[in-house]
């Protein structure tokens, strides 16, 4: 293991310790190394074409547009390389929220969560990546120890 030594202002560095305690780090160290394997990670996929990930997508959309159900359900057994898991909910006589956990190539998973999104009938929508690197480059990315 490295050790880096860096300087910041007063300002910067109160401002970084009520952050850390706004989230939860035992120790600034900690918060830095998962600052940057977010970092890492994202500029990871926003410069490959593609890239492994792991991936969330929940929208919220109306059960009473006609066949939007099926269509939705159409769309992930249509991509079941891509779905790996779905929770439905009921939020309200007219709305449902479903999260479906995706995992694959990023530009694929991304372009199969942008035409869940944009289906007549979904609300809202989000999708958010999360990069996954294989054991042997830089290690497993967003393994954060939970403190008790």
């Amino acid at each position: 293991m490295q050790r880096l030594t860096i300087s910041l202002s007063d300002e910067l560095a109160q401002a970084f310790d009520e952050l850390m305690v706004r989230r939860g780090y035992s120790s600034r160290s900690e918060a830095v190394r998962d600052m940057l394997r977010r970092e890492l990670g994202e500029d990871d996929l926003a410069g490959e074409a593609g890239g492994p990930c792991v991936a969330v997508l929940s929208y919220v959309f109306d059960h009473h547009e006609r066949q939007l159900s099926s269509r939705l359900t159409g769309l992930q057994h249509d991509h079941h390389d891509l779905a790996v898991a779905t929770m439905h909910a009921h939020i309200s006589h007219a709305d449902c929220i479903e999260t479906v956990i995706l995992r694959g190539d990023s530009a694929e998973v991304e372009r199969f969560a942008r035409s869940v999104i944009a289906e007549t009938g979904v609300r809202h929508g989000q999708v958010q990546l999360i990069p996954v690197s294989p054991a042997t480059s830089r290690g497993p990315l967003y393994r954060r120890k939970k403190s008790s």
